[in-house]
Formats: C-alpha cells, sequence, structure tokens
C-alpha cells in the first residue's frame, strides 16, 4: 500500500480515520490525529465532515466497500449463506468499530439511536440476504409462509450479536451451526 500522503485526499483521511478508530475507539479519536496521520489538516477535515461522528461514519463505510457481501446465485441455500456469513466475518472489524460508538457518548451527543447509526452504516447498500431468500423461494427451496422478519433477520442478527460481544467474526464452525442447525429448519419447504 502506498503511504497515506500519496492517496487521494479524502481517500487518505479516511483510512487515517479507520486506522485511529482501530487503535484507540471512537472515544480516542480526534480530528488533530486523524488529520496528522493523512498529512493534512484539521480545518480540511472540518470542510468535509462536521465533526468526528460523521468523519467515523464515513470511514466504517470505506471499509465496509472493500468486502462487498453480495454473493452470487450458485443453485443451493446453505452454500448461499454459508459464503454470506464468510463475507460479513471479513467486515466483523468494522461492526466492532461500530460499537465504539455505542459505548462512547455518540448517542447522547447526537441524539440519535443505534438503529439509525445502523442506517447510515447501510445506506445505499442492497441487502444481500434478502437477494439470497428470494432465489432460495423461486427454486423452491425454502417456504415462503416461514420468512417472518424475525426469522428472515435471524442469521445477521446472531452475526451481528457475535460481533458485538466478542468484537471478532463468528468461527466457521459456529456459522455452519447457525446455518444447519437454526436457520434452514425454520425455512426449508416441506
Amino acid at each position: 500500500m502506498r503511504p497515506v500522503w500519496q492517496l487521494p485526499v479524502r481517500r487518505a483521511i479516511l483510512e487515517a480515520a479507520w486506522a485511529e478508530l482501530a487503535e484507540r475507539g471512537y472515544s480516542g479519536l480526534t480530528m488533530e490525529a486523524v488529520a496528522e496521520r493523512a498529512g493534512t489538516s484539521r480545518p480540511v477535515l472540518a470542510r468535509r465532515w462536521d465533526g468526528k461522528a460523521p468523519l467515523a461514519i464515513a470511514a466504517i463505510r470505506q471499509q465496509m466497500t472493500k468486502h462487498p457481501l453480495k454473493v452470487s446465485d450458485q443453485g443451493n441455500l446453505r452454500a448461499e449463506l454459508l459464503e454470506f456469513l464468510e463475507r460479513a466475518s471479513d467486515r466483523a472489524s468494522g461492526i466492532a468499530a461500530a460499537f465504539t460508538l455505542f459505548s462512547s457518548g455518540y448517542f447522547t451527543e447526537s441524539s440519535s439511536v443505534p438503529k439509525d447509526l445502523r442506517a447510515a452504516l447501510i445506506q445505499g447498500e442492497v441487502q444481500p440476504l434478502s437477494a439470497i431468500l428470494e432465489r432460495a423461494v423461486k427454486r423452491g427451496e425454502v417456504d415462503p409462509k416461514g420468512l417472518i422478519p424475525p426469522v428472515a433477520s435471524l442469521l445477521s442478527d446472531l452475526f451481528r450479536h457475535h460481533v458485538i460481544m466478542n468484537f471478532s467474526a463468528p468461527p466457521p464452525a459456529l456459522r455452519k451451526v447457525w446455518v444447519d442447525a437454526m436457520f434452514l429448519p425454520l425455512v426449508r419447504a416441506k
């Protein structure tokens, strides 16, 4: 990777903000440290982001784009779900970084709630799990009546919970248990 000072300014700033978040968490993130790491000045950051919360969110979103969640049609629900969870595991550090916003007072500062942060982070993203489930319904692998909201979001909810509680991605063996023993029995077409 090129030194930060050689990257385009916006990307360099977001890479620097990500590095600061990863090292210090949201509470330790300062605009000054990001500017210094990016080889720019605080006024440059202030022209682009109105405070450290929008900067942190932009940095996390940039990291998320490096790990797309889209899964191609493999003709098999189980294989697609496991690939989805594998791809999501590549994003675990972003979820953990977002969690530092939860524990730092971000929500009292911004009068937001956690679902607002999640919405800001996934804004404009296609929801790949929905696409996987829709394909499985069309193939006859899934009973659409079984895809009530709590069931349809079960894998994502389990994944998020694990990352927030452990600051790490769930291991492959656990992901397989979620798919095989919990999710598939709830949705498979009889």
